[in-house]
């Protein structure tokens, strides 16, 4: 289903739209050039939303990093171990 709109744009956005879409392909143009860009700001709001919280999470992360290390090492050096004994 559409509905009509009218709009107002400047001059120079309808004179880029006459170059990119034929007469009678306004609407369609308009149409997904409207959803893609609002697609494109949900990937860069979510973005920016995930970079803030491991921001705000960085100083927990590195404890918890730091404590898992040793296990983590120890665990490096058995299995090197285990595999040189295999050859």
């Amino acid at each position: 289903m559409s509905k009509r709109l009218n709009i107002v744009l400047p001059e120079k956005t309808i004179a880029v739209l006459d170059r990119v879409a034929p007469k009678g392909r306004r609407s369609s143009f308009i149409s997904q050039a409207v959803l893609s860009f609002v697609e494109s700001q949900g990937r860069q709001r979510l973005h920016q939303q995930l970079k803030a919280g491991y921001q705000a999470r960085a100083e927990d992360s590195l404890r918890i990093a730091a404590e898992w290390f040793p296990l983590e090492e120890e665990a490096w050096q058995k299995r090197r171990g285990t595999s040189t004994k295999r050859k």
